[in-house]
Protein backbone atom coordinates (compact mmCIF):
# COMPACT_ATOMS: atom_id res chain seq x y z
CA UNK A 1 0.00 0.00 0.00
CA UNK A 2 1.19 3.09 -1.00
CA UNK A 3 -0.36 5.61 1.81
CA UNK A 4 -2.11 4.66 4.55
CA UNK A 5 -3.50 7.78 7.26
CA UNK A 6 -5.82 6.50 10.26
CA UNK A 7 -6.13 5.99 14.01
CA UNK A 8 -3.46 3.35 15.32
CA UNK A 9 -3.32 1.01 18.22
CA UNK A 10 -1.23 -1.88 18.99
CA UNK A 11 -2.08 -3.97 22.03
CA UNK A 12 -0.07 -6.59 24.12
CA UNK A 13 -1.62 -10.20 24.58
CA UNK A 14 -3.16 -8.96 27.47
CA UNK A 15 -4.82 -6.49 25.88
CA UNK A 16 -2.54 -3.54 27.27
CA UNK A 17 -2.66 -0.31 25.16
CA UNK A 18 1.69 -0.12 23.64
CA UNK A 19 0.72 2.45 21.00
CA UNK A 20 -1.79 4.69 19.82
CA UNK A 21 -1.69 7.34 17.46
CA UNK A 22 -3.55 9.29 15.53
CA UNK A 23 -2.90 12.15 12.74
CA UNK A 24 -4.91 15.55 13.51
CA UNK A 25 -6.91 15.30 10.14
CA UNK A 26 -8.70 12.04 11.44
CA UNK A 27 -11.68 12.51 13.52
CA UNK A 28 -11.08 12.15 17.29
CA UNK A 29 -13.68 8.93 17.48
CA UNK A 30 -11.18 6.71 15.61
CA UNK A 31 -8.77 6.42 18.41
CA UNK A 32 -11.18 4.66 20.40
CA UNK A 33 -12.39 2.93 17.47
CA UNK A 34 -9.10 1.55 16.61
CA UNK A 35 -8.67 0.25 20.00
CA UNK A 36 -11.69 -1.39 20.27
CA UNK A 37 -10.77 -3.36 16.65
CA UNK A 38 -7.82 -4.38 18.05
CA UNK A 39 -9.12 -5.54 21.26
CA UNK A 40 -11.75 -7.34 19.45
CA UNK A 41 -9.07 -9.37 16.79
CA UNK A 42 -7.08 -9.83 20.12
CA UNK A 43 -10.13 -11.04 21.99
CA UNK A 44 -11.29 -13.67 18.84
CA UNK A 45 -7.85 -14.56 17.73
CA UNK A 46 -9.38 -13.26 14.37
CA UNK A 47 -9.35 -10.63 11.42
CA UNK A 48 -12.57 -8.07 12.79
CA UNK A 49 -13.67 -8.08 9.53
CA UNK A 50 -13.75 -12.15 8.88
CA UNK A 51 -15.15 -12.12 12.66
CA UNK A 52 -17.84 -9.71 11.53
CA UNK A 53 -18.76 -11.21 8.24
CA UNK A 54 -19.13 -14.97 10.50
CA UNK A 55 -21.19 -13.16 13.54
CA UNK A 56 -23.56 -11.35 10.71
CA UNK A 57 -24.08 -15.16 9.86
CA UNK A 58 -25.09 -16.47 12.59
CA UNK A 59 -28.06 -15.59 15.08
CA UNK A 60 -26.28 -16.89 18.10
CA UNK A 61 -23.54 -13.84 17.91
CA UNK A 62 -26.33 -11.17 17.41
CA UNK A 63 -25.55 -10.41 20.98
CA UNK A 64 -21.73 -9.11 20.54
CA UNK A 65 -22.74 -5.99 19.28
CA UNK A 66 -23.79 -5.10 22.61
CA UNK A 67 -20.50 -6.21 24.59
CA UNK A 68 -18.84 -2.03 24.34
CA UNK A 69 -15.26 -3.39 23.79
CA UNK A 70 -15.26 -5.30 20.97
CA UNK A 71 -16.80 -3.63 17.58
CA UNK A 72 -17.37 -5.64 14.51
CA UNK A 73 -15.57 -3.96 11.99
CA UNK A 74 -13.00 -4.34 9.94
CA UNK A 75 -9.34 -3.07 10.82
CA UNK A 76 -8.70 -5.02 13.80
CA UNK A 77 -5.82 -7.45 13.22
CA UNK A 78 -4.49 -10.43 16.03
CA UNK A 79 -0.30 -10.30 15.52
CA UNK A 80 1.50 -13.43 15.89
CA UNK A 81 4.94 -14.35 16.51
CA UNK A 82 4.96 -17.63 14.33
CA UNK A 83 2.57 -19.75 16.07
CA UNK A 84 2.48 -17.56 19.23
CA UNK A 85 -0.33 -14.49 19.38
CA UNK A 86 1.92 -11.61 20.63
CA UNK A 87 -1.00 -8.63 20.44
CA UNK A 88 -3.17 -6.94 17.69
CA UNK A 89 -3.61 -3.73 15.95
CA UNK A 90 -6.71 -1.80 14.93
CA UNK A 91 -7.00 0.86 12.05
CA UNK A 92 -9.79 3.44 12.00
CA UNK A 93 -10.35 6.18 9.66
CA UNK A 94 -7.94 5.45 6.61
CA UNK A 95 -11.39 4.87 4.66
CA UNK A 96 -13.15 2.46 5.03
CA UNK A 97 -13.33 -1.34 6.78
CA UNK A 98 -11.50 -2.97 4.11
CA UNK A 99 -8.83 -0.19 3.58
CA UNK A 100 -8.03 -0.04 7.73
CA UNK A 101 -7.75 -3.98 7.44
CA UNK A 102 -5.12 -3.35 4.43
CA UNK A 103 -3.71 -1.02 6.45
CA UNK A 104 -3.38 -3.12 9.27
CA UNK A 105 -1.85 -6.28 7.53
CA UNK A 106 0.80 -4.04 5.85
CA UNK A 107 1.96 -2.64 9.03
CA UNK A 108 1.58 -6.01 10.85
CA UNK A 109 4.05 -7.42 7.80
CA UNK A 110 6.71 -4.55 7.91
CA UNK A 111 7.37 -5.35 11.71
CA UNK A 112 7.78 -8.71 10.57
CA UNK A 113 4.37 -9.91 12.20
CA UNK A 114 1.66 -11.94 10.61
CA UNK A 115 -1.91 -12.06 11.34
CA UNK A 116 -2.84 -16.24 10.89
CA UNK A 117 -1.11 -18.51 13.27
CA UNK A 118 1.53 -20.37 11.71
Amino acid sequence: LKHCSGALNVLDRGGNVLLALRPEDIGPHNLLASQRKAYTALSTKTPTRLFAERARNNPETANLNSIPELLLLGGGVPLFAGSELVGAMGVAGAGGAEQDEACAVSAAQQIGLTTQRN
